[in-house]
């Protein structure tokens, strides 16, 4: 078999089949701290308007003329039509956090997509795990929806329920890979009995149908459906009637500015959510601070070679308390690597777009902290009175947290997986911590691992630091 696969009369390098049709699975992968409300509107910034922007500001300008104010919330009709609207400000939640409800989610997961201009749509398997009378409401949303934006849906079912077959248009009814019914629903009891098979009085349809399955596969081959379909196919493909609006020859749907905006406020919104992860850590490096700067009070220290150890070692200490303050990155981002892939997969942002907010979102975090420690610390201990010094060590602590963080989020992205990426966090922090000098002098390191101490980051936070503390005046007396 030779030929070229076309769609609508485009060959798949002329368009974005990516945006122009979605796949949607029966896993439901969603960010469990965004509201329903906040997820669909997300999405729909990130999919905008596609080519439904002319009409969009036409039904804009009648609304101005007729005085009508719009709903603010971000297509509304849809969350009406998918029966969202109840738990519109409830968290999707997960196993550990109270949210909606299984079925919910399924039009969650839906919603998030037919909210962007996308109207070609292939869903896996949606309704498995679900009773009967949510399946039902699920495909009656899709039908709502297939029948008011002229989308075309196709959905992979097992066993539905009569009520939910009946929503359906048209069935295609497969066993083994093989076709055996492709046509109107209305049609299908009508083709089994021309095969010779009657569906008997009081069972349904649907059972009728699974059972009948061994023999229609060369009978749907003969019957007039068959033929019909084959000499639509068979037909070139005019162009001309082809409606442009119908696919999408650009992967990304908004600016890149706008897709930055939209991640960005995703992820302030993010830690609002989580503010109390960012109280636990900033009190922890209070009282680690305060335990700290006890244990090296500077009125047990003179300035001489024994006690520049224990300043030294204060220094090692801060280093890695500051380190594995940043720890809770792994756990932040596995959680949220599903949803990234499948958006990303989508079309609705780039890499960069979701690494970056998180890292600049992050600094103040670490710029607060790594400000805490050396302002509770650093005069307590003794260092060096000069203030220039005294900015000079918070600036290295912090440079080495914010390092810290984006190493454990790397981590997180290449392992994805937790129990992984903390065995990787703790193969790499604690080698880092040995080799960068304090613990084995880089004299003493064999030759073969002397490569490890200059690319370790501690080694040149050490360094810095030390440096910063041993070279001050009073030290060369």
């Amino acid at each position: 078999v030779s030929g070229e696969v076309s769609y609508n009369g485009y060959k798949l390098e002329e368009f974005v089949p990516q945006k122009t049709s979605a796949y949607i699975s029966q896993d439901d992968l969603h960010i469990p701290e965004l509201t329903v409300r906040e997820t669909l509107d997300f999405s729909a910034r990130c999919q905008g308007l596609g080519n439904r922007q002319e009409l969009m500001m036409e039904v804009s300008r009648r609304e101005k003329e007729a005085g009508i104010v719009p709903d603010p919330d971000i297509d509304a009709y849809m969350k009406q039509i998918l029966g969202l609207d109840i738990c519109a400000g409830t968290i999707v939640g997960d196993a550990l956090q109270r949210g909606i409800s299984g079925g919910q989610k399924k039009r969650v997961t839906t919603g998030e997509i037919i909210v962007g201009p996308i109207k070609t749509l292939f869903m896996d398997e949606i309704t498995n795990g679900l009773d009967s009378s949510t399946a039902f409401q699920i495909v009656s949303c899709l039908q709502q929806l297939v029948h008011i934006t002229d989308a075309t849906l196709l959905v992979a079912l097992l066993q539905p329920s009569p009520e939910t077959f009946e929503l359906f248009d048209d069935i295609i009814l497969m066993a083994e890979g093989k076709i055996l019914y492709h046509g109107p629903r209305d049609a299908v009891v009508e083709f089994f009995e021309s095969c010779g098979f009657r569906c008997p009085q009081r069972k349904e349809i649907v059972d009728f149908l699974q059972e009948a399955t061994d023999v229609f596969s060369e009978k749907f081959r003969a019957s007039p459906l068959r033929k019909r379909i084959e000499e639509d196919l068979s037909e070139p493909y005019d162009k001309s009637q082809c409606h442009k609006n119908a696919l999408s020859f650009n992967f990304y749907s908004v600016s890149r500015w706008e897709i930055f905006r939209a991640c960005m406020s995703r992820e302030v919104l993010l830690m609002r959510r989580n503010k109390y992860l960012y109280i636990f850590k900033f009190t922890q490096v209070v009282i680690i601070a305060i335990v700290t700067m006890t244990s090296f009070l500077k009125s047990g220290m003179d300035i001489d070679a024994l006690h520049a150890n224990y300043y030294l070692g204060a220094i090692f200490y801060a280093l890695l308390i500051l380190v594995l303050d940043e720890f809770s990155e792994l756990a932040v981002t596995v959680s949220r690597l599903s949803s990234f892939y499948k958006q990303k997969t989508l079309g609705f942002y780039p890499p960069w777009a979701f690494a970056i907010p998180c890292i600049i979102l992050k600094i103040p975090v670490s710029f607060f902290q790594s400000l805490v420690w050396t302002s509770l610390t650093y005069y307590v201990i003794g260092y060096s009175p000069q203030v220039w010094r005294f900015f000079r060590q918070f600036l290295m602590y912090f440079t080495m947290q914010v390092s810290s963080a984006s190493l454990f989020r790397f981590l997180a992205s290449v392992c994805q997986t937790m129990d992984s990426s903390i065995a990787a966090a703790t193969l790499i922090i604690f080698t880092k911590q040995i080799v960068c000098g304090f613990i084995i002098p880089q004299s003493s390191m064999p030759s073969w691992l002397r490569w490890v101490f200059w690319v370790s980051p501690a080694t040149y936070a050490t360094i810095g630091l030390s440096g910063n503390e041993l070279h001050a005046p009073r030290w060369q007396r």
